[in-house]
């Protein structure tokens, strides 16, 4: 099998529209030629933007993004071997079916023999042979779609971008046209770069799947891989349904979760923090007191092929997708196998802070400042072999340590921290920009004013986009010197 050739590669892309807030920070994305790849990621991510850089719409604030190896950073659009569908599809209405697909061609002076030759190709790719003469406002939303997409390969693009194409159309209808495009993308041999927020149509289409979050990417793979072995929380809590829970290495490939000890097939080193991940199709329940869990059935829902069963096992709740109907009040057993439960390690250091030493006070200890708070903290925190003498810190040989501007991260858990309605009440203030559940508890991230994001655990269910307070956890938090 021959080696796949990249066409498109993005190095070290940055973003910004207000020269402070990045849009897109660090990208780094080789796209090889003949691929689907979708773009997948909440509304915000920084997808749109990318599509609109390779396409020429945008320019990176820095970086490069290369076709075939030549950086084409600073082409224009008409310049560039790379066409676009847009969400709205932008076709004429006082040109018809013919005239809106062979508008490209004629800005090539092709011949009329030539230019009938390749409408007529168009149209039969997209199945709307005969349709040439009819009005763009006489045509359902999914003929329209295949219109604009018949407009952009007309021109026998390299690269055909595509945002968001099937977001007006309804269920029945997308579902449709994403089996279309998938077929359409096989016939024609050309790279798809496709942007959605919609997971399953990301999963159903693409060859890679890029998931993205907050303008960066976060995982880059098959479907299979993207579902299966997703690479954080985040994209295990995007990509489909998860039960998710914190936990502990307990042995070889044991892990303790959920309040019950399961065996795995990921091998981490025993006492290690870790976050397992379980997928609701995965659980098979069982009778009371064989599976590893035994809880008591809260609800379930039919789906038409399955019910959503959520099952209370002492603090926690498990979600089940089954055939079988169980009533809720029902005790319950849950077994899970060994390769359904995915593993991945805690990052012990989610919520960082860089701030520089400020000052030292009174032989006391030293002002450490961040963008949104300043602390007190212990001068042995981050000196530990200091002392004081004559109200200056020196080192163990008497020497003077100068501290002055030295840059600081400082990192706390999410479930030391702390979170409250009161503006007043915290440190630092913010709105909630996403949470999910984790067994017992929700995780939300907390942006603040200053652009600096803040993962707290609690109890409480609250709202995306509340503005709440964050109360730091001084004592629990841990510093280090950059």
């Amino acid at each position: 099998m021959s080696e796949a050739k990249t066409i498109i590669r993005l190095t070290d892309v940055k973003k910004t529209y207000d020269g402070k807030t990045y849009v897109i920070e660090d990208l780094s994305l080789d796209i090889n030629e003949g691929e689907f790849v979708t773009l997948l990621g909440p509304s915000g991510c920084g997808k749109t933007t990318i599509l609109r850089m390779i396409g020429g719409f945008d320019k990176p604030t820095s970086g490069e993004i290369l076709l075939d190896g030549s950086d084409i950073s600073a082409l224009p659009p008409n310049e560039r071997p790379v066409n676009t569908v847009f969400q709205k599809y932008a076709l004429f209405p006082h040109l018809n079916v013919y005239d809106n697909i062979a508008f490209g061609l004629k800005l090539q002076n092709l011949s009329r023999e030539e230019t009938d030759k390749k409408v007529k190709e168009v149209l039969e790719l997209v199945d709307l042979e005969g349709f040439e003469k009819r009005s763009v406002t006489t045509l359902s939303g999914g003929q329209q779609q295949r219109i604009a997409i018949a407009r952009a390969v007309v021109n026998e693009p390299r690269v055909l971008l595509l945002d968001e194409p099937l977001s007006a159309l309804d269920y029945k209808m997308r579902k449709e046209m994403q089996l279309e495009l998938k077929n359409m993308h096989k016939r024609l041999g050309i790279t798809f770069i496709f942007v959605t927020h919609d997971q399953e149509e990301a999963l159903t289409m693409s060859d890679k799947v890029v998931v993205m979050a907050d303008g960066k990417v976060q995982q880059v793979g098959t479907p299979e891989e993207i579902y299966n072995e997703p690479a954080n929380v985040f994209v295990a809590d995007f990509i489909g349904e998860s039960n998710i829970f914190n936990g502990v290495m307990t042995g070889k490939m044991k892990a303790n979760f959920a309040g019950a000890e399961f065996e795995c097939v990921d091998d981490y080193e025993q006492g290690k923090k870790i976050e397992a991940v379980i997928r609701p199709e995965d659980v098979v329940v069982v009778k009371p007191g064989e599976g590893q869990l035994t809880g008591e059935v809260t609800s379930a829902d039919f789906k038409g092929t399955f019910y959503i069963t959520f099952v209370q096992c002492g603090q926690y709740e498990m979600e089940v997708h089954c055939l079988d109907h169980y009533k809720p009040g029902t005790t319950v057993g849950l077994s899970v196998m060994p390769d359904n439960i995915h593993i991945i390690p805690y990052d012990m250091t989610i919520n960082n802070f860089h701030g520089i030493i400020d000052g030292f006070v009174d032989g006391k200890g030293i002002y450490l400042v961040f963008d949104d708070f300043s602390i007190f903290v212990d001068a042995h925190k981050l000196y530990p072999f200091s002392n004081v003498s004559k109200g200056r810190l020196v080192d163990e040989n008497g020497e003077h340590i100068d501290i002055h501007g030295k840059e600081v991260v400082a990192f706390f858990q999410p479930e030391d921290g702390d979170m409250s309605d009161d503006e007043k009440a915290g440190d630092v203030v913010g709105r909630i920009v996403s949470f999910y559940y984790i067994g017992d508890h929700y995780s939300y991230t907390i942006r603040s004013d200053h652009e600096i994001d803040y993962v707290v655990d609690d109890e409480d269910l609250w709202n995306q986009g509340d503005k709440v307070s964050v109360l730091l956890p001084k004592n629990r938090m841990k510093y280090r010197l950059v």
